[in-house]
C-alpha cells in the first residue's frame, strides 16, 4: 500500500510538468485518473524515439481518433506510469459533464490549460469548487493567474530565457545556454507536489479545498536561489563561467589525459588534500589559495596551474587518489555509464515494468522508492491511449456498458 493509496487525482494537464507531478503521486499510491484528448497527450508523438512491441504498433481506431503509428514515445513512457488512461472530447458538453463528475469524486485536479481557458467547459476551479468544496485544484501555467502575461502561454525553454538561467549557463565567452532537460519543467512538478501534500493537510484541519496557482516563471526565479540572492545583495551580476561555480574554487569539470571528471572541494581542509594528493604542496603553501575567498579572488591565477597537473595523468588516477584523499570527485558520465552505475543498480533506478504491447520495459526508477514503510514504486505501466476509459466510467461513474459503447459510437469518449 503506498502513503496516498485511496487518494483520487483527476489530471487534466499535458506535456511535463502537471504530468510530472501527478506521476509522482501514482508512484506514491495515488489513482490517476489522466484525461486525454482524442489526439492525446502531445507527448504521444514527440519523437522519434518512438517503441513498437511485437511488430504491430498502434493503429488509427475506428472512433475517429489515433495516436503515433509510430509506436509509444520514449518523452510520453518517461511521466505517465500508473495512470489510467481516459479519452474525453471536452468540446462535446457530454464530455464536459463527464469530467465535471469525475471532479466530484476527486480530492485533487491538476491542469495546465491557460489562465482561464478552462472556464468555458465548466472546469475552472470556481465552477467546480461549488460542487466539491473539498477539491484541491492546482493550476499549472507559465506565468501565474495574475500579472501582464498573466494569459501568456508558458514554455519551459521561454521561461529559462526569462528567469535568468541562461544568462548564466554556458562557457564565458559563448551564448547564453539553456538546460537541455526541461528543468523549470521538473522543478514546477515537484513543487505542485509538495503544494498538492501541503493543501491535503490543511485540508485533514479544515475541511476545505483550496486552489493552488503555480507558475513556471516564479518557480525559476525562485531556483536562481544563491545567484539571485548575491545579486539582491550586491546589485552585480552574476558571469557565465562554464562548468565552475562563482563562490567555490576548485569545484566544476577538469580534464584529465583521456577524459573528464568533477571535482568539487567544498571547504579548505579539502583544498590542502587535493594538493597533497596533486603532490603540489607549494599550492597549498601560496597564502593566496588557502581559504575559499582568496582561491575565488584568484580564480584566473589558480585554475590554469591546477588544469595544467590534472592533464597530465589518466581519470582513473585522479578518481583514485582524489578518492582516497577524502575529496568528492566523480566521472563526468554519459548516460549509458550513469545507468550501468553500481550505485544505480543499488538504488533501483532502473525498474522493468510490463506493458500490454511492448512487453518488458525499462523505466526511470523513482528517487523516492526509499520511504521506510511506503515507499514509491511504478504502480503500473504507461497508459495507452484510452486504456481505461470503460472501466473509469462504469466503476467511478456506474455507467453501463451500453452507454459507454453509444458514447464511444459518438466520439465524445475513446477507447481502446
Amino acid at each position: 500500500m503506498g502513503a496516498l493509496d485511496g487518494l483520487k487525482v483527476l489530471d487534466l494537464s499535458r506535456i511535463l510538468a502537471g504530468p510530472y507531478c501527478t506521476q509522482m503521486l501514482a508512484d506514491l499510491g495515488a489513482e490517476v485518473w489522466k484525461i486525454e484528448p482524442p489526439k492525446g497527450d502531445d507527448t504521444r508523438i514527440w519523437g522519434p524515439p518512438f517503441i513498437r512491441g511485437g511488430g504491430s504498433g498502434k493503429e488509427k481506431g475506428g472512433t475517429g481518433w489515433e495516436v503515433a503509428p509510430e509506436g509509444e514515445s520514449a518523452y510520453y513512457l518517461s511521466c505517465n506510469r500508473g495512470k489510467k488512461s481516459v479519452v474525453v472530447n471536452l468540446k462535446d458538453p457530454r464530455g464536459q459533464q463527464i469530467v465535471q463528475d469525475l471532479a466530484q469524486q476527486a480530492d485533487v485536479l491538476v491542469e495546465n490549460y491557460k489562465t482561464g481557458d478552462l472556464a468555458r467547459y465548466g472546469l475552472d476551479y470556481v465552477s467546480l469548487s461549488r460542487q466539491n468544496p473539498r477539491l484541491i485544484y492546482l493550476s499549472i501555467t507559465g506565468y501565474g493567474q495574475t500579472g501582464p502575461r498573466a494569459q501568456e502561454p508558458g514554455y519551459d525553454v521561454a521561461v529559462q530565457g526569462l528567469c535568468g538561467i541562461m544568462s548564466v549557463t554556458g562557457e564565458p565567452e559563448g551564448p547564453p545556454m539553456r538546460v537541455p532537460v526541461a528543468w523549470i519543467d521538473l522543478m514546477t512538478g515537484m513543487n505542485g507536489a509538495v503544494a498538492i501534500l501541503a493543501a491535503l493537510q490543511e485540508r485533514a484541519r479544515s475541511g476545505l479545498g483550496q486552489h493552488l496557482d503555480l507558475a513556471l516563471f516564479d518557480v525559476g526565479l525562485a531556483a536562481m536561489v544563491n545567484l539571485a540572492q548575491s545579486y539582491l545583495l550586491t546589485g552585480e551580476l552574476p558571469e557565465r563561467l562554464g562548468n565552475a561555480h562563482p563562490q567555490i574554487v576548485p569545484y566544476g569539470a577538469f580534464a584529465a589525459s583521456d577524459g573528464w571528471f568533477m571535482l568539487t572541494v567544498g571547504n579548505d581542509e579539502q583544498y590542502r588534500r587535493v594538493c597533497e594528493a596533486m603532490e603540489h604542496p607549494e599550492l597549498w603553501e601560496d597564502a593566496r589559495f588557502q581559504t575559499n575567498a582568496g582561491r575565488v579572488t584568484h580564480r584566473a591565477e589558480l585554475l590554469p596551474r591546477l588544469e595544467a597537473i590534472l592533464r597530465s595523468r589518466p581519470r582513473r588516477e585522479w578518481l583514485e587518489r582524489f578518492t582516497q584523499a577524502g575529496v568528492p570527485v566523480t566521472p563526468v558520465n554519459n548516460l549509458a555509464e550513469a545507468f550501468a552505475e553500481p550505485q544505480a543498480r543499488a538504488r533501483g533506478m532502473l525498474q522493468q515494468v510490463e506493458h500490454p504491447t511492448l512487453g518488458s520495459i525499462p523505466l526511470i526508477g523513482s528517487p523516492l522508492a526509499h520511504l521506510s514503510r511506503t515507499p514509491a514504486k511504478a504502480q503500473a505501466h504507461p497508459p495507452l491511449l484510452g486504456e481505461h476509459t470503460g472501466a473509469v466510467l462504469s466503476e467511478v461513474l456506474g455507467y453501463t456498458p451500453e452507454q459507454v459503447r453509444e458514447l464511444v459510437a459518438a466520439g465524445v469518449v475513446g477507447a481502446v
